[in-house]
């Protein structure tokens, strides 16, 4: 069930900015222990929710790596998303109507320093695992290059400590798009719909990459030429369904932040950043990832004091982190119940 913090302060940003009343709607699962050692916190990816058994199948399960029956399971809707939290739609006290397009901009140290105090408010300490996938990756390696000392373990999946200018790059296509519709910039919650639906066409592209597309999306066979072909539909499908969902100013607020990542920013570099880092961690990357390639992963788990590199082989690219849950089980539960 979906539960709320709120912020007896303001919040203020890397920028200078001030967000004057920030809320934080988060899930837990399972109990927290007597001894307080049993949290495992999960860091969300790009347009995902608190509720990770909703969007990450198979996980959050008896026998499985987040198993409610042995771990306190934590997951925090970011502020600048749509589920709960503070973000774009939400009342800007200055002015009684929804920030829209004024909503403060976001750097991922911003997210990170969001989850720290929330997670002091909550009564959560010490972590025992702190798991972060995508962009939630970006989270997990902020916080703990911030606050070493509060993890035993770290669980990085398809992600960097750094946004590349490859990433970047596929970020401002899809801010190009949202741009594009003539409605952007309009205050109402629909603005730039069909520019956001041609967003997430183009950054599936990014997630999934040929293979996944050439084996999930092929026409059958046909004796004349086809006048749709099932590729088409499925990238209709998929902008549709993200509209239904989302909105195009908390998509924007949240790329905006993940270009800010940079863990080695104001601490002598990313080599330093990473070497500071003493959780026991655990690295995994995806044969097919376009976005965090599996010698950027390796390099990751060589620069972390503490780290194994694990591959996962699959067809679906970046997004195989979503669905190679069977995979991800095995890997992931003799990590966490191995000693420190």
């Amino acid at each position: 069930m979906i539960q709320y913090y709120h912020f007896s302060e303001p919040f203020h940003t890397e920028s200078g900015a001030v967000v004057p009343e920030l809320t934080i709607a988060y899930h837990t699962f399972g109990q927290l222990n007597e001894a307080k050692d049993n949290v495992v916190w999960v860091c969300h990816a790009l347009t995902a929710n608190s509720d990770v058994a909703d969007w990450w199948p198979g996980t959050v399960e008896s026998g499985k790596f987040l198993d409610p029956q042995r771990w306190y399971v934590v997951c925090a809707n970011i502020p600048g998303s749509c589920y709960g939290s503070t973000g774009p739609l939400s009342i800007n006290p200055a002015t009684a109507q929804p920030y829209y397009g004024d909503f403060p901009a976001l750097t991922m140290r911003d997210i990170a320093r969001v989850l720290h105090q929330f997670a002091d408010g909550i009564g959560v300490g010490r972590i025992n695992t702190l798991v972060g996938s995508s962009v939630g990756g970006f989270q997990a390696l902020e916080w703990a290059a911030a606050h070493p000392a509060r993890f035993d373990r770290l669980v990085l999946i398809a992600t960097a400590p750094l946004a590349t200018p490859w990433a970047i790059a596929l970020d401002e296509t899809q801010r190009m798009a949202i741009r594009a519709d003539q409605s952007w910039g309009e205050p109402r919650e629909d603005a730039a719909a069909a520019g956001l639906a041609a967003a997430r066409a183009i950054g599936l592209l990014s997630y999934r990459g040929g293979p996944a597309y050439n084996r999930t999306q092929q026409d059958p066979p046909a004796v004349e030429p086809i006048p749709t072909h099932r590729a088409c539909s499925y990238q209709q499908h998929q902008g549709l369904k993200l509209v239904r969902r989302f909105n195009a100013y908390s998509y924007m607020s949240i790329l905006n932040a993940f270009d800010t990542h940079d863990i080695g920013r104001d601490r002598g570099g990313i080599a330093t950043a990473l070497a500071s880092i003493p959780a026991k961690s655990v690295v995994i990357g995806i044969t097919t990832d376009l976005i965090f390639p599996p010698s950027a992963m390796r390099a990751l788990a060589d620069a972390l004091p503490c780290a194994q590199y694990v591959e996962i082989d699959s067809d679906m690219g970046h997004d195989g982190f979503l669905v190679e849950n069977d995979k991800l089980n095995s890997i992931l539960i003799p990590f966490m119940n191995s000693p420190l």
